[in-house]
């Protein structure tokens, strides 16, 4: 693998919890992220799963400098970009760019698509000489599978899968090394968000991008993703290449996120076990002792709630070289086939 360009490292963000009008105190914290550790490499694809408020959007926001952490560093190049202020922060941002979840609301209804698309060159004008940002524009237009011609347009005269693809040209008119990609496809029809995808590993090739994909849509994040991390209540709890993380998961909210996956072969889906959790997400502002994935757990024990399990290759997998010895935070983690492999990747209109 290549040396990493991003290392994430102990990331923290928490929102704190007050009481009060004229003199708030502060009660508690929402703990959205709660120490996430993971690197980047040059030209990969890191795809980061798990429901819905787990923190997958907070550390996006964190990377683009959207949101300051309460802790941890995030270090782009050898430099721990958390420490940067003013314009050394602006000139790290322009290498980490942002594509948004919903293209009909990212994208301002008052501005052409010239000026939305140009907008970054305003902010950075080192970036473009003033008298070329419409060809360049122009450029990026054709370079996501619109026409030039449509600089002149505004974002109502467009559908979905369009706007997405002039939210990714914005994305890519500073020429960053990194994009994140904030659940891009997840407002779009399933056929669109093919060739919303399949445009995304094009331009990596193209621009030599690397991508932290975060989605909520397990087939999806397996067929453009390299790695994959797996989040739940802000933390990772299982992360690796995709056949080990696919094929071969160990920690058991893996499992049962997998074996939520729809089966489309009838033969398939009669033999394979269906892992239904109890209960509900716990509050972020009230996090379980120990595990904090415990309170669904069909395994937990006495040790689950004293001790928090790191996220690390569990014993039973050490001496193997197989694809179950992968980082996996669970006390008693035991590899699961829950699905097939060829059926957990996009069938029908995705990608092939």
């Amino acid at each position: 693998m290549a040396e990493p360009i991003l290392e994430v490292s102990g990331l923290v963000k928490h929102y704190p919890l007050t009481r009060g009008v004229l003199f708030k105190k502060q009660i508690g914290a929402v703990k959205a992220v709660d120490g996430v550790d993971f690197t980047l490499a040059q030209g990969e694809t890191l795809g980061i799963v798990g429901e819905s408020g787990c923190g997958k959007s907070t550390v996006a926001r964190l990377l683009c400098g959207l949101e300051r952490p309460t802790a941890g560093t995030i270090t782009f190049k050898g430099e721990d970009i958390t420490r940067l202020s003013g314009k050394a922060l602006k000139a790290v941002r322009r290498n980490i760019q942002m594509v948004f979840q919903d293209p009909y609301t990212s994208l301002n209804p008052r501005m052409t698509v010239g000026d939305i698309i140009g907008e970054p060159y305003d902010i950075h004008p080192e970036a473009a000489p003033k008298g070329d940002r419409r060809r360049r524009v122009q450029e990026l237009l054709d370079v996501v599978g619109l026409d030039p011609e449509y600089i002149n347009r505004y974002p109502h005269q467009f559908s979905g899968g369009q706007r997405q693809r002039i939210g990714i040209a914005r994305g890519l008119a500073l020429r960053p090394e990194i994009i994140v990609a904030d659940e891009p496809v997840s407002a779009l029809d399933v056929s669109i968000q093919a060739q919303v995808v399949n445009l995304l590993a094009r331009l990596q090739t193209e621009f030599d991008l690397s991508y932290l994909f975060i989605a909520h849509d397990l087939s999806i994040v397996r067929h453009i993703s390299d790695r994959v991390a797996v989040m739940y209540l802000g933390r990772i709890v299982e992360t690796g290449r995709d056949s080990e993380i696919y094929d071969h998961p160990t920690h058991p909210y893996t499992q049962a996120l997998l074996s939520a996956v729809p089966v489309p072969d009838p033969d398939a889906r009669e033999h394979r076990e269906r892992i239904i959790l109890t209960g509900d997400v716990p509050s972020p502002a009230d996090i379980p002792s120990g595990c904090r994935f415990r309170t669904r757990c069909w395994k937990a024990q006495e040790r689950c709630v004293v001790e928090v399990p790191a996220l690390a290759v569990p014993a039973a997998f050490r001496d193997a070289a197989g694809p179950a010895a992968h980082p996996s935070a669970c006390h008693f983690a035991e590899e699961k086939q829950v699905v097939p492999p060829e059926e957990s990747r996009l069938n029908g209109n995705g990608p092939g």
